[in-house]
């Protein structure tokens, strides 16, 4: 691979992560559409370590706040003893269903579902069923009311977003605003959730990696893959916060349409 690809394939790995369009059914995409080599598993590792260090750092006042909490929860012996750590409890629960999914599908997702034909169809069908949790929705509840119910829920669906194309931060986001959420709780929500499975996910490239190396990148590129994904990450989740209540999804949903059109005619 080269620079530019390395470029090309970083800022999709970070502007995708975290918008509800799917970063993972693009990725998948590319090769399918483009004459491009396979860039390699270090260098899928790389872009997912810039995507996670990017999250962690735009939170890192909450996660710090989280991690005090939960040593008071653990030192308390109560689940109630502070907030903070109770929703660091909530997202680890939350985390589960999608890691044993993940383990158990892993082979059958990576081969047989990582066709155009399925990144075309997951992003209308979840394009258009945001599109309802938008419209439908009462928008009422905030960051205070997430429970370990809700919690499991959008913990179960993010599950779903193992299906390319599906995207999990749009699913994630999808049963929040579908549980009453506001679009900026849910958005948060689903972003820090995104914290342990971003980390799961590299863990597991990282173990193919060392089982079956292949250095397709150079360090050069590995070095813009990490930047690039970092810092395009970042400014995603900042501005994606920032303007998420004036836009809603309406623009998101009209481009995973079209997206999803241009594929099946692809196909077809």
């Amino acid at each position: 691979m080269d620079a530019i690809q390395a470029l090309v394939l970083a800022l999709i790995q970070g502007l995708t992560e975290f918008l509800p369009v799917s970063s993972s059914g693009h990725l998948a995409m590319v090769p399918l559409v483009s004459a491009w080599p396979d860039q390699g598993l270090a260098f899928d590792c790389v872009v997912h370590l810039g995507t996670l260090s990017a999250v962690v750092y735009y939170f890192r006042s909450d996660l710090a706040k989280m991690i005090w909490g939960l040593g008071q929860t653990i030192q308390q012996r109560s689940w109630s003893a502070n907030r903070d750590g109770q929703m660091a409890w909530m997202i680890g629960f939350a985390t589960i269903p999608v890691g044993l999914v993940g383990l158990a599908a892993k082979d059958f997702i990576e081969t047989d579902l990582r066709s155009l034909e399925t990144i075309a169809y997951a992003s209308i069908i979840f394009g258009l069923l945001l599109l309802c949790a938008d419209k439908m929705g009462t928008r009422t509840r905030d960051d205070s009311a997430w429970g370990i119910k809700d919690v499991m829920i959008v913990g179960l669906a993010q599950a779903v977003a193992l299906i390319p194309g599906t995207s999990r931060s749009g699913i994630t986001m999808t049963a929040a605003l579908f549980l009453g959420y506001t679009r900026e709780a849910a958005a948060r929500f689903s972003f820090l959730l995104s914290i342990p499975v971003i980390f799961l996910a590299g863990g597991l490239k990282i173990k193919d990696w060392i089982e079956t190396p292949n250095q397709a990148a150079g360090l050069t590129e590995l070095v813009i893959g990490f930047v690039v994904s970092a810092l395009s990450a970042y400014v995603c989740i900042h501005y994606f916060l920032k303007f998420l209540e004036r836009v809603g999804m309406g623009p998101f949903v009209i481009y995973r349409v079209l997206l999803g059109a241009v594929l099946l005619w692809m196909v077809w």
